[in-house]
């Protein structure tokens, strides 16, 4: 028998984390039906897939030729229609939303040069023991980069400064 959030709970903790990943499946569900209306009203072409990994909700859109253009310079125009998507799921739903949005693959791209720029960055470090800041990066990019030198002994990450001119710093760790 399938239990439900209805049924309550059972001694394993399953009730927990199955209503924890159907919610996130529901903010999947209505991220992909805000979308497709936008990209109904663009008429852009693009198919939705939905995920629920680490813990968040991912909406991808791949496969149409204008995607591109909902990218925008460095993921600017991507970012936005993200917070857009999520206040649309947090009206919906009620609750905040940590959703990803990706279209075009454009942040895997992203997550892949990053993950470069830290690992490389976290190597000078250590043979130059000078500090290195980077430029100023998106909360997802930091992210990126502070995972990528947290893989390297000897260095630690940090982020300084305000939004949206916030940096990584990578040094010799203590």
């Amino acid at each position: 028998m399938v239990k439900t959030a209805q049924d309550g709970p059972d001694s394993s903790g399953a009730r927990s984390t199955s209503s924890v990943e159907d919610q996130l499946v529901r903010e999947g569900d209505v991220a992909g039906d805000y979308l497709e209306r936008l990209l109904d009203v663009l008429d852009y072409d693009g198919d939705i897939d939905l995920d629920v990994e680490a813990g968040r909700a991912i909406v991808s859109i791949d496969g149409g030729d204008d995607l591109d253009k909902l990218v925008g310079d460095r993921g600017a125009v991507l970012e936005s229609l993200q917070e857009l998507t999520r206040l649309a799921v947090q009206q919906s739903l009620g609750n905040r939303s940590r959703l990803m949005l990706d279209i075009a693959g454009w942040r895997r791209a992203r997550r892949d040069e990053l993950t470069e720029l830290g690992t490389r960055t976290a190597k000078e470090v250590l043979d130059s023991g000078e500090a290195v800041r980077l430029r100023p990066m998106t909360p997802f990019e930091r992210k990126v980069v502070h995972d990528a030198v947290a893989g390297i002994k000897g260095v630690a990450s940090e982020s300084e400064g305000e939004e949206p001119r916030r940096q990584v710093v990578v040094s010799r760790s203590a």
